[in-house]
């Protein structure tokens, strides 16, 4: 199990891979959390797997383009920093990724990353998908995952059923993709830990 120091801890939000959320943040709170990375445009799968069976847990994609989001369809992750519009969460640092693998990372789950090289259109293009998308139901996290990269070029043909692993078997088949896998030994998810952290540090933890 990886070893890590904490700040001070808050109250624990419940866990729940595929939740529902109708949020909306202010213009003001989207431009001031706006993150650019140096980092070439790309388009990344995330899927959450269990363990021991295996089974599809969540489905989220990452966005790097004019700005880096993620869009985390009915997902119950969250931050003060980060603003959330309708499944849509702005200003996702280095930091604030490594955060967001960490909560679903765990000792029951384990996180594919999955990246997809892409021009800086289509990764503006699928930032526009995942805005124009609208909140997802519970447990359609990997429909509405679908049906946002069905509208980005070069991603036409997405599965759009239930099935995260069905949806990563399919990404997989993308030109140029890099898989990383991320696990944990810790047996919760550090939300209650990590939520105060300002700038959503985990001290000791890789930086990518």
């Amino acid at each position: 199990m990886k070893r890590r120091t904490f700040l001070v801890a808050a109250a624990a939000l419940p866990l729940a891979a595929c939740g529902a959320d109708n949020i909306w943040a202010s213009d003001e709170a989207v431009r001031a959390a706006r993150f650019v990375s140096d980092e070439p445009p790309s388009i990344t799968l995330f899927t959450v797997i269990g363990i021991p069976k295996g089974e599809g847990g969540h489905s989220a994609l990452m966005i790097n383009g004019s700005q880096r989001i993620i869009y985390d369809p009915a997902g119950s992750w969250q931050h003060p920093r980060i603003p959330e519009r309708h499944d849509v969460l702005y200003g996702i640092t280095p930091n604030f990724k490594n955060f967001y693998i960490d909560y679903h990372a765990r000792s029951t789950y384990w996180v594919a990353e999955d990246r997809v090289p892409v021009s800086l259109a289509v990764a503006d293009a699928a930032i526009r998908s995942a805005e124009q998308e609208g909140a997802a139901s519970k447990s359609f996290c990997a429909v509405n995952t679908g049906q946002v990269l069905n509208r980005v070029p070069g991603f036409q043909g997405a599965p759009t059923g239930f099935s995260p692993l069905k949806l990563r078997q399919w990404f997989l088949t993308r030109p140029g993709v890099v898989s990383k896998s991320h696990r944990d030994g810790d047996p919760a998810n550090n939300h209650n830990v990590l939520l105060q952290q300002k700038d959503g540090t985990i001290t000791g933890y890789p930086r990518n």
